[in-house]
């Protein structure tokens, strides 16, 4: 049985990733991992308002929750249990080393998560992860 690590965020291109994991890896174990990047708080007019980092980090960590329960409702299609887990960071480096930290066989993963200027500014996840991943890293268009 195989160690599967699907990166999800609120793209399209995440949910065809689930749904490719799902339907490729069922019996093996699959892990959503979402990441909070903190450097998009920075990026709104609200973030010098005293509290603020701490409100959006919760707000964060709520739409974390909300996407694992999407995911499991449509791995509960594929009769697979989803185990998750948020961590904080960047998001390419976060992605590889906890695969490489928690002895993941595969990633599989959106072929981009963001949209417009800043996918540009911030460059491709997706490209990063292949770029310094050990392990296969599966591509879902």
């Amino acid at each position: 049985m195989s160690k599967i690590l699907v990166p999800i965020d609120s793209s399209q291109q995440s949910t065809d990733a689930l749904e490719y994991a799902l339907e490729e890896f069922q019996s093996d174990d699959i892990t959503l991992i979402h990441v909070i990047d903190p450097i998009e708080a920075g990026y709104t007019a609200q973030a010098t308002v005293p509290g603020y980092s701490e409100e959006w980090y919760e707000q964060a960590q709520e739409d974390a929750e909300t996407l694992f329960e999407q995911a499991q409702e449509t791995a509960d299609e594929y009769g697979v249990s989803l185990d998750t887990v948020t961590e904080v960071g960047r998001p390419s480096r976060t992605v590889v080393d906890y695969a490489e930290e928690n002895g993941f066989d595969h990633i599989v993963m959106g072929s981009h998560g963001r949209s417009g200027v800043s996918r540009i500014l911030l460059g491709s996840v997706a490209e990063s992860v292949v770029r310094r991943s050990p392990i296969p890293v599966t591509i879902v268009r």
